[in-house]
């Protein structure tokens, strides 16, 4: 068998470079994206708050549908939506690529992921990129290209109507998000305090005072008395950290403050972090309630799933495929994580005005689909707009 490399496995069709040169950009600013080092994902608070949202992101179903009008809507290409719902590579399945995206765009403001093409132009996988460095380039035909640089030293340049570019904070530069740069003086602050706890604790472990020898003793003596002493009161077995003397010792206390942590300013460096990112602890923590859960779904992961489908739809869909309906939406229903009260009390006021057919109704509660679940029902309470317009212009008619 002959090792190949993922590298060389995702790209191995980019073998030719086309002639590039740097992008101009219209502010001026820079054209090269650097992965941000503000190890923001070695912070506690960060990371779960940023695993919080990109598990609840990555729960969002990507269809290619393709829409008649304002109404009809059917299921489009079969492969791709088994890469979009499934499994978009060999190595992850649709969760973990959801889950890597998001996670990159909230650790550098900048997500990619290399659309991978079959010689026939068909989509055959989709790869999330973590690189190094990333450059934009363009040809003399005024192409975008970017050029990746990963840690192992490769780089490879690849047409940016291949790559699905995800950006948090689009401000400063015209083609990257800004770095996450502002958050820097509260990731600077948490790891303070993280330092000042762990030598607290390590601190209130050691004895606090010194054995004073008040004779003098050979230096083999001092030695034997010393090594005698750490084992009886420095050893974990002594943790009651008393020390016995007699009279040709003398014990001196020292009189040491024990760093003290402010919890208030703990809980004001979480939720700067947390405002900033877009989340609540109780979110973090799965406390939340059903009010709570919908401001967050539409604060946060709404926008995300916006973004998704518009990136995804523009650069796996041509402009004639867009034209005549085709679609890739990134959606889920918020219903799922309402209480079963609060969905049964919406299906029965939605079913009998004809809003929902029965399998939409069952696919709420979780419950498999049944033959002929796709009709409407209707009360007969209710009728056609139109019916009742004609309805009252025939009573005035007889009058």
């Amino acid at each position: 068998m002959i090792a190949i490399s993922v590298f060389e496995r995702i790209f191995k069709s980019k073998k030719t470079i086309p002639k590039t040169a740097q992008s101009e950009l219209i502010s001026g600013t820079s054209n090269i994206f650097s992965a941000w080092t503000g190890n923001a994902y070695e912070n506690d608070i960060y990371r779960s708050a940023v695993d919080a949202i990109a598990r609840n992101a990555a729960k969002l179903k990507g269809s290619h549908v393709v829409k008649y009008g304002n109404h009809t809507k059917c299921e489009g290409d079969c492969k791709l939506n088994r890469l979009l719902q499934v499994q978009p590579n060999p190595y992850m399945s649709a969760f973990d690529m959801l889950y890597k995206l998001v996670t990159h765009y909230f650790l550098y403001n900048n997500a990619f992921a290399y659309i991978q093409k079959d010689d026939r132009g068909h989509v055959s996988g989709i790869y999330p990129i973590k690189a190094l460095n990333v450059q934009f380039l363009q040809d003399h035909s005024e192409n975008l290209y970017c050029k990746f640089l990963f840690e192992a030293g490769k780089e490879v340049i690849l047409p940016y109507s291949e790559i699905i570019h995800l950006r948090r904070n689009f401000n400063d530069n015209d083609l990257f998000g800004t770095p996450n740069t502002a958050l820097n003086p509260a990731l600077e602050l948490a790891h303070t305090q993280n330092e000042g706890i762990n030598a607290s604790i390590k601190s209130s472990a050691n004895i606090r005072g010194i054995l004073k020898f008040t004779q003098i003793m050979a230096p083999e003596k001092l030695k034997q008395e010393k090594e005698q002493f750490i084992k009886d009161y420095l050893q974990i077995a002594n943790n009651g950290g008393i020390v016995a003397t007699d009279q040709k010792t003398e014990y001196i206390p020292i009189t040491g403050s024990n760093l003290i942590i402010d919890d208030k300013q703990i809980e004001a460096i979480k939720t700067k972090i947390y405002d900033y990112l877009g989340i609540s602890e109780k979110i973090v923590n799965s406390s939340y309630n059903e009010d709570e859960w919908a401001a967050f779904y539409e604060s946060t992961i709404e926008p995300i799933a916006l973004q998704l489908s518009l990136e995804f739809t523009r650069k796996i869909l041509s402009v004639r495929e867009q034209a005549f309906g085709n679609q890739i939406i990134f959606e889920s229903g918020r219903l799922q994580f309402s209480s079963n009260a609060t969905k049964i009390n919406l299906i029965s006021q939605l079913i009998p005005y004809g809003l929902l057919t029965i399998n939409q109704a069952l696919e709420i509660l979780n419950l498999p689909q049944v033959n002929d679940g796709d009709k409407r029902l209707q009360t007969l309470n209710v009728v056609d707009a139109e019916k009742a317009n004609k309805y009252q212009l025939s009573e005035v008619k007889e009058k």
